[in-house]
This record gives structure tokens, C-alpha cells and sequence, in this order.
């Protein structure tokens, strides 16, 4: 059991904490994570319900592009990312500490 919890913890890797994600955590119960380029909706969907314990209704996802830097005269781009909007099922929600 502890092999697939470390499994779902890789694939949900932080929430996102913006003011749009905020936003939608009150008024839709949907949640923000970064999530793994690799991962599909069925796995986010499972790692959700066993680390936090909720039920989920559905789930989107997004490739975010990395931005391009520049430190001095070099220059370079930010990893893609994913990021997972999870929307909960009525009289679920998580709680972040």
C-alpha cells in the first residue's frame, strides 16, 4: 500500500495557489494542482481521492508553457508543466494547512 501512496504523491506535486484557483475553490469545490507532464486524468483522479480521502466529479488538465528567462547574456526556457483543475463532488472539499 505504501508503494502506491509514494506513486500518488509524485503525481500531485503541490496545489496552485493563485488567485484564480482561489476563486474557484469557493465558488465551484475545484481544486488547482502541478501535476506531472506525463500524468493522465484517470491517475490525478485516483491520487486525489486515496491522499485526500474526497470524491471527485471531474477532472482538466492544462499544458502550461515555460516562460523564456534571461540572467545576463544568456537565455534559456522554463520546463512545460501540467496543471490539474480538480472539481469535488457536493459536501467534499480539502483542507490546505
Amino acid at each position: 500500500m505504501s508503494g502506491a501512496i509514494e506513486r500518488y504523491r509524485a503525481i500531485i506535486q503541490k496545489p496552485v495557489i493563485t488567485e484564480k484557483a482561489t476563486g474557484d475553490q469557493e465558488r465551484r469545490n475545484a481544486y488547482h494542482f502541478r501535476v506531472p507532464p506525463d500524468a493522465n486524468k484517470v491517475e490525478i483522479r485516483r491520487a486525489v481521492e486515496a491522499l485526500f480521502g474526497v470524491k471527485v466529479a471531474s477532472v482538466n488538465t492544462t499544458t502550461v508553457r515555460g516562460k523564456w528567462r534571461r540572467r545576463g547574456y544568456g537565455s534559456g526556457q522554463a520546463p512545460d508543466w501540467k496543471r490539474a483543475m480538480v472539481t469535488l463532488r457536493e459536501g467534499h472539499q480539502i483542507e490546505f494547512h
